[in-house]
């Protein structure tokens, strides 16, 4: 196993592993390290199929389940539970319509954001498989936010550091213009609460934990909250915290939710872009959440 950086802060290409035979555990461990420490890490060329890929992904604990993307039903799914479909298709691998909800539900990949933040206890890692990649646009970009926090002042510093943000899938889509959601789905998205400053529990470095599904902070009015929040990301997606991941077919890119955010990058939508994106669940929760 070699170790390629991509980027001066994070990210990098990991080499001289075959993800398609069983790893022993001491190469397990190395890619654990190696993700405390790059935070994202690019295995070029890894020709998996589904089973493969959900066998690497449980090598790093037990896998979230999906109903694919949020608002599909039971059977309305292309894959096994333990993915997540980010792909353009339908269950007869046809590309969505323009206006197709699922696809317009979906849009909200391209907002920066952290996998499962609006989940009381949020995920650890994901790891995406380009199946099936576009020439021009569909990029993944991937910002460094435990860079962005050494950045910010100390006064920004202490201000964050006790503060609460209420994370719901229902504010992401709605920033959007995205309505289109019945009463059941509304209650599916109850808001959880995550801490906003968060300490790597390998790494020991700190963090902002910022995603688009933040719609406030507790104690605080909502439009200042917002504004708050938006000048935090803002700060944090600069280019120089910012890598941008070109797909080649058939990479797999892990990366760690607890140190980085991420967001999808345009691109022609009528051509097939299967992404297939498993998710390691989180063991513990980052404050204490509301009463129901």
């Amino acid at each position: 196993m070699r170790i390629r950086p991509l980027h001066p802060l994070f990210a990098a290409e990991i080499v001289g592993i075959d993800l398609t035979q069983s790893l022993p555990p001491t190469t397990i461990a190395a890619i654990e390290t190696a993700i405390a420490e790059h935070a994202v890490l690019v295995f070029r060329d890894a020709r998996i199929s589904d089973e493969q890929q959900l066998a690497f992904s449980r090598c790093f604990g037990p896998l979230e389940e999906t109903r694919g993307t949020g608002i599909s039903k039971p059977g309305e799914q292309r894959l096994h539970p333990a993915f997540a479909d980010v792909s353009n298709l339908d269950t007869d691998n046809s590309v969505l319509a323009r206006d197709s909800r699922r696809r317009l539900y979906s849009l909200g990949n391209m907002l920066w954001h952290s996998d499962s933040s609006f989940k009381p206890i949020p995920a650890t890692y994901s790891l995406l498989s380009g199946r099936v990649v576009v020439e021009k646009g569909g990029e993944t970009e991937f910002a460094d936010m435990r860079a962005a926090y050494d950045a910010f002042d100390d006064a920004t510093k202490a201000e964050i550091e006790s503060l609460v943000c209420d994370h719901s899938l229902l504010y992401s889509r709605e920033v959007l213009g995205f309505d289109d959601l019945t009463a059941e789905d509304r209650a599916g998205m109850r808001p959880v609460r995550q801490a906003l400053v968060r300490t790597h529990p390998t790494s020991g470095r700190k963090s902002v934990y910022l995603a688009s599904h933040i719609g406030g902070i507790v104690g605080w009015p909502v439009p200042e909250a917002r504004a708050f929040i938006r000048d935090l990301t803002e700060h944090a997606t600069q280019r120089q915290f910012v890598y941008t991941h070109q797909w080649r077919p058939f990479d797999l890119v892990m990366w760690d939710n607890r140190s980085t955010m991420h967001r999808a990058r345009r691109y022609d939508s009528t051509l097939v872009r299967d992404m297939r994106r498993t998710t390691v669940a989180g063991t513990e929760p980052t404050t204490a959440q509301a009463a129901v």
